[in-house]
């Protein structure tokens, strides 16, 4: 992933996931390690560490060189920032004893870090490529399904405004109908946290048979929809027992669309103007 924001010092665990993808077999199986137990790595030795995963010291340092440390110790520290002291409630589960307030905080404090946390990862020259892929679109179609088809929806509400020829199918049949007829020049955007859904997965190949730009806008991992799109826009969240649908992932990337809407309509100046203008008059007939 190039092109990364520099990320806070502090935000270990958030360097970990956002290198994730680029790993070899030896990081992922330290930064496995790391992401499964971190509290147990602040007491471990560099040795310790290393004899735990039957690695050599230097294959340690090297990785923790690599997700943006001076050193082993330098790791530790960050980790333990990270770990031992977090913000109050941004990591509490949510539990059936909460009143409506601490329920209300819980939630928006989720959606907030989600959302600092995904801006610490984003890769600036992929979100570029991205708002040229759409900007040199024949034609552009927004993917999603389940939850995140509404994702969808609200993407193709941002993007008719632009002018540009855009569509978001619903059903799973017609998305694989139309992603069959998307020609080179055009551009598929998939929205999905999980990036496994399998009706996705399908759209995705077929689209990508076309020879059309296929965009990814999914949760931080390695994932089948990572390998199968051109690019992937990543967010960074922690789903609980009560938010495991995605929810604050959803906030995330609603703002990565926001993010292309605004890129795009600045590059298109005067024709984007024209457009909105035009559907700001078609619709002012709608109110009283």
């Amino acid at each position: 992933m190039s092109g990364i924001m520099k990320i806070d010092n502090r935000l270990c665990l958030a360097k970990i996931r956002s290198l994730y993808p680029s790993f070899s077999a030896k990081e992922s199986k330290i930064a496995d390690f790391i992401l499964r137990d971190p509290q147990n790595i602040i007491h471990l030795s560099i040795t310790q560490f290393a004899e735990e995963l039957g690695v050599a010291d230097s294959t340690i340092f090297r990785f923790c060189k690599r997700i943006g440390f001076t050193g082993y110790q330098s790791m530790k520290i960050a980790l333990a920032s990270e770990v031992v002291t977090p913000i109050k409630n941004i990591h509490d589960e949510i539990t059936e004893e909460d009143d409506t307030k601490a329920l209300a905080e819980k939630v928006f404090r989720s959606n907030m870090k989600t959302l600092e946390d995904t801006m610490e990862i984003i890769d600036t020259s992929s979100l570029e490529k991205a708002a040229d892929y759409i900007l040199n679109a024949g034609r552009i179609e927004f993917y999603g399904s389940g939850g995140s088809s509404i994702l969808a929806m609200d993407a193709y509400h941002k993007f008719i405004r632009t002018g540009l020829n855009v569509a978001a199918p619903s059903d799973s049949h017609i998305q694989l109908m139309s992603a069959s007829q998307l020609k080179e020049n055009d551009c598929a955007i998939f929205l999905s946290h999980s990036g496994s859904t399998k009706d996705i997965l399908n759209v995705c190949k077929v689209a990508g048979k076309t020879g059309a730009k296929t965009i990814a806008i999914t949760n931080l991992a390695k994932s089948p929809l990572t390998k199968l799109a051109d690019l992937s826009l990543y967010t960074l969240s922690d789903e609980t027992d009560y938010r495991s649908e995605a929810l604050s992932s959803r906030i995330a990337q609603l703002s990565y669309v926001d993010t292309l809407y605004v890129s795009v309509m600045r590059s298109l100046k005067g024709s984007g103007q024209e457009a909105l203008e035009k559907m700001r008059t078609a619709i002012s007939t709608k109110r009283i």
